[in-house]
């Protein structure tokens, strides 16, 4: 029977991260089960360029989030702070970042610090990007090598940015929270509030034209506000003086690969604005 309590337990917190990564985070109606979980191996899939992941980053008992902790609940999210009136030359971004990157040391300034982390994930990429993305904060892969999105989610993230037509070095990747939560679970609010002064400061360096928020945690943060994925998804919104494109996280787009199709349109936006075409396929 306690084996039993668990499985149930975790089939339900892998349900609840689900219906979060849909921008759900309410319930009212009691009592009705809920719906069977979706394989890879009962979907029919109209292909896209990203569905030139791996086979094994789609493979039908991949599950990439582990049992986590009930959503937190509404809390205020604290103003964005004013935008950096100076704007960094592109020669001196990368020194501009560091700088960040030394201001933060050896973080202790919320409980992540002492729930099991290894290494800081700072972030990834060209500091004079055009296109940054924001995704929630570092799994087990990424706490292990110190780089956001190194494991299967980042198969997919990679593929996805290849089918844009460009190459990971040639864009900016961070998260909202830069420490590991116990078992991949939501930041709580205490912690992204903590940590996104960095990321607020790392994109005022930067000052990407596009943005790209890889789920309902990062939307969520860089609007200062809670709201379903599909009343975001679909047009642009303004963050410090950049476009903002809302799409799903890679982790969601393993689990449910039906999906893979509205986020190369959320893409293609990105590429639109940017001038962007995908590369041209090869036949054979």
């Amino acid at each position: 029977m306690p084996q039993l309590t668990r499985e149930l337990e975790a089939a339900l917190q892998s349900r609840l991260r689900y219906y979060r990564d849909l921008g759900i985070y309410d319930f009212y109606r009691r009592g009705e089960p809920l719906p069977e979980s979706v394989t890879v191996s009962s979907l029919q899939i109209e292909s896209s360029p990203i569905e030139i992941v791996a086979a094994a980053a789609t493979e039908s008992t991949y599950s990439p989030i582990e049992p986590e902790s009930a959503i937190p609940p509404r809390k205020p999210i604290p103003a964005a702070p004013a935008v950096a009136t100076q704007i960094i030359p592109a020669a001196n971004r990368a020194a501009a970042l560091e700088a960040i990157r030394t201001d933060i040391g050896d973080c202790k300034r919320c409980p992540l610090a002492f729930q099991g982390r290894h290494t800081i994930v700072f972030a990834d990429g060209d500091p004079n990007a055009r296109l940054m993305f924001v995704g929630e904060g570092p799994g087990a892969d990424e706490d292990a090598q110190g780089l956001p999105f190194v494991g299967r989610a980042g198969q997919l993230l990679n593929n996805m940015i290849n089918a844009m037509g460009l190459q990971r070095a040639e864009v900016y990747i961070a998260n909202v929270v830069k420490c590991r939560p116990p078992q991949n679970r939501t930041p709580e609010p205490e912690e992204a509030n903590t940590c996104m002064q960095f990321l607020w400061r790392q994109i005022d360096v930067i000052r990407p034209e596009i943005i790209v928020a890889l789920g309902a945690t990062a939307a969520t943060y860089l609007l200062g506000a809670k709201s379903a994925l599909a009343r975001l998804r679909g047009r642009i919104h303004e963050v410090r003086g950049a476009k903002l494109i809302v799409t799903y996280h890679p982790a969601y787009l393993l689990r449910d690969p039906t999906q893979k199709k509205e986020a190369w349109k959320d893409l293609q936006i990105a590429m639109r604005e940017l001038g962007l075409k995908p590369p041209a396929r090869t036949e054979g």
